[in-house]
C-alpha cells in the first residue's frame, strides 16, 4: 500500500498513514535504523495500539536491540500547526525481540490521516560472547585505519613522545609538538605553505589559537591515525572548523556524517548554522528535512526567533523557499 513506507533521518523514523479507519490494522514496510530493520504496526480496538519491533532475523534473535525511544502520534487535516493534535509517550527503554515486546495504547479517537514519529534516543547491543551492553553510537567507519597495529603504535609514540619533532604548535591554552611531514601529508594547506613559502619552511612554530590544547591534540591524533571515536565525537565541532581551514577533506566529511547522525530537536538549529557556515550541503539538507518534512519545526518554536535574529539572511531565504516547496 502507498502509505506503508516509513521515512528515516538521523535517529528519527516517521510513518504517515493517509486513511486510518475505526476498525483498522496496518503494518509498515521495513525500515533501517541502526543495524536492525524495524516495523511499526497500528491497530484500533478500544484504544489505538502502536507496536514497534525489529524484523525477525538471526541478528535480532542473537543480539536483540535494547532501545530507548519516544513515540509521538498526531493527526492532521492540513499542514497548519493549529490543526495538529499530539500524543507523546514517556521515554521507553526495553529489549525488543518480537511484536509483543512493546505496545503503546493511546486513548484517542484519531481517525483519518495519522503521523507516527519514533525518535530513538539510544540503541544498545550485548556482545555475542557476553558482557555489558554498549551503545551502537557513536561509531564512524571513516575513522578506521588500514595501517597495521604496529605502525599505529609507532605513530602514536612519535606524537606522544615527540620523537624527532620539528614543529611547535601554539594553541589557545598551551603548546604541542608535531612533525611537519605528517601534517603536510594530511593537509594540503600545510603542504602548500611549507612548499611555497621559504619563511614557513624554516619556521618551527605555527599558531592554531582558535583551538584549545585538548581539541588540537585530538586533531593531531586524527592526522597520526590514532584518534579514538569518543574523542572524535566530543570535539567534532572544533575538528570541523580545523578541517575546513586546513582543507582536510576526509575529516570534514566524517564530521558532517556524524553531525547528521545524531540530529535532534535540541541541536538542529545549531547544526543548520554550522552547515551554512562550512557549506555542508548534506547536513543542511538533512536539517531542512528534519525541520520541515518531519514537522520538527513545531518543537523549536521558542528557539527559532533567537535563531532568526542571528542567522544569515541568505540562509533565512533558503528556509522560506523550503517551506514554500513543501506547501506546494
Amino acid at each position: 500500500m502507498g502509505d506503508s513506507k516509513v521515512e528515516t533521518i538521523s535517529r528519527l523514523a516517521q510513518w504517515k498513514i493517509d486513511n486510518f479507519g475505526p476498525c483498522s490494522y496496518k503494518k509498515s514496510d521495513p525500515f533501517k535504523l541502526g543495524i536492525w530493520n524495524w516495523y511499526l504496526s497500528i491497530e484500533r480496538n478500544r484504544y489505538l495500539y502502536i507496536h514497534l519491533f525489529p524484523e525477525p532475523s538471526r541478528l535480532s534473535k542473537e543480539q536483540p536491540p535494547i532501545a530507548r525511544f519516544i513515540i509521538r502520534v498526531s493527526n492532521t487535516a492540513s499542514s497548519s500547526s493549529s490543526s495538529r493534535k499530539f500524543y507523546i509517550s514517556p521515554v521507553h527503554e526495553r529489549v525488543l525481540r518480537t511484536c509483543d515486546d512493546f505496545v503503546w495504547p493511546v486513548d484517542t479517537t484519531f481517525l483519518g490521516r495519522l503521523i507516527i514519529d519514533v525518535e530513538f534516543l539510544d540503541l544498545k547491543i550485548h556482545p555475542l560472547n557476553g558482557g555489558e551492553a554498549s551503545s551502537i553510537w557513536p561509531s564512524d567507519g571513516k575513522l578506521q585505519s588500514v595501517a597495521t597495529p604496529n605502525t599505529l603504535r609507532c605513530l602514536s609514540r612519535m606524537l606522544d613522545e615527540a620523537i624527532h619533532a620539528d614543529l611547535t604548535i601554539i594553541t589557545a591554552d598551551g603548546t604541542l609538538k608535531a612533525h611537519k611531514a605528517v601534517l603536510s601529508a594530511t593537509s594540503p594547506a600545510f603542504l602548500a605553505s611549507y612548499r611555497n613559502s621559504s619563511e614557513e619552511k624554516e619556521s618551527s612554530t605555527i599558531h592554531i589559537e582558535e583551538m584549545s590544547q585538548e581539541s588540537c591534540t585530538v586533531l593531531l591524533s586524527y592526522m597520526y591515525g590514532t584518534i579514538k571515536p569518543g574523542d572524535f565525537w566530543k570535539h567534532r565541532l572544533s575538528l570541523l572548523g580545523a578541517a575546513n581551514k586546513y582543507d582536510i577533506g576526509d575529516l570534514k566529511d566524517a564530521c558532517e556524517e556524524s553531525l547528521l547522525e545524531d540530529l535532534n530537536s535540541g541541536n538542529v538549529l545549531e547544526r543548520l548554522n554550522e552547515a551554512w557556515l562550512y557549506q555542508l550541503q548534506k547536513l543542511k539538507k538533512g536539517c531542512f528535512t528534519f525541520l520541515f518534512d518531519f514537522g520538527k519545526i513545531y518543537d523549536v518554536r521558542e528557539e527559532i526567533n533567537t535563531f532568526f535574529r542571528h542567522a544569515d539572511r541568505d540562509l533565512m531565504l533558503e528556509m522560506f523557499q523550503e517551506v514554500l516547496t513543501i506547501w506546494k
